[in-house]
């Protein structure tokens, strides 16, 4: 489930809330029982083992790869 940021306007503090992506908008009281305040904007680090091989392929193009190199 996804994680939003939220900053209190009224004690300044900083805090998560995980809740359904169909209610990303929805406020979210501080936890010291504040009412006023506002969702951050926060970044997203993708991280994955889907990356290609990191050697190019014996007999590829390529200057290297392709054995023009003297």
């Amino acid at each position: 489930m996804p994680r939003y940021d939220f900053r209190c306007r009224s004690c300044g503090s900083t805090f998560e809330v995980s809740r359904p992506m169909s209610e990303a908008s929805a406020p979210a009281p501080c936890p010291a029982g504040h009412d006023d305040t506002v969702k951050l904007l926060s970044t997203v680090a993708v991280t994955g083992g889907a990356a290609g091989p990191a050697v190019p392929p014996a007999g590829g193009g390529g200057c290297c790869g392709g054995g023009c190199c003297g």
